[in-house]
């Protein structure tokens, strides 16, 4: 119905339409269903920087101790004068009888222990391998003066890291 000034009533002019209604419904849930979508993908992911912290604190572990060991059995205390050859012997059963990088090459700690044994806590889940190999050549030095140590990183969900440090035949 119009009003005396052409245009129409108040009363015809409140309120929405059903299309408009359900317009607006569909639009809000698309916008809702796409940030609860990124919300979960974020936090599906926040736990990958959690395993990689611990996992480079348990990699600096057992490369401090496997670093502060003598090159060689046969190396003199003080590392001079340097031994001949390079040779990868683990020689010792008792992680903490370990004196030179050798021994620990092929070690494989689930779930991960201090030298002298006792479990670590906090890493549930984690499991260390080590590896040690002759590799002089891959810094520029002689084949026998340098090791790679390799450390093996599995945590919780198989996610992998992996560390690599070098020890030089001194």
């Amino acid at each position: 119905m119009k009003a005396p000034n052409g245009g129409w009533s108040k009363s015809e002019q409140s309120g929405a339409t059903l299309v408009e209604l359900v317009m607006t419904i569909v639009i809000i849930s698309v916008a809702i269903a796409g940030v609860v979508g990124a919300f979960s993908l974020v936090s599906g992911r926040s736990a990958n920087s959690l395993f990689q912290t611990r996992a480079v604190e348990l990699g600096q572990f057992y490369m401090d101790e496997i670093l502060a060991q003598k090159y060689d059995d046969a190396t003199p205390v003080g590392g001079v004068p340097p031994v001949s050859g390079c040779t990868i012997n683990a020689e010792e059963s008792n992680r903490s009888a370990y004196d030179d990088v050798d021994d620990y090459d092929a070690i494989t700690n689930a779930p991960p222990r201090t030298a002298k044994g006792a479990s670590l806590s906090g890493y549930d889940g984690f499991e260390v391998s080590v590896t040690v190999v002759c590799a002089g050549g891959e810094v520029g030095l002689a084949a026998s003066d340098a090791k790679r140590i390799d450390l093996l990183i599995t945590g919780p969900a198989d996610s992998e890291f992996s560390l690599s440090a070098y020890r030089a035949n001194f």
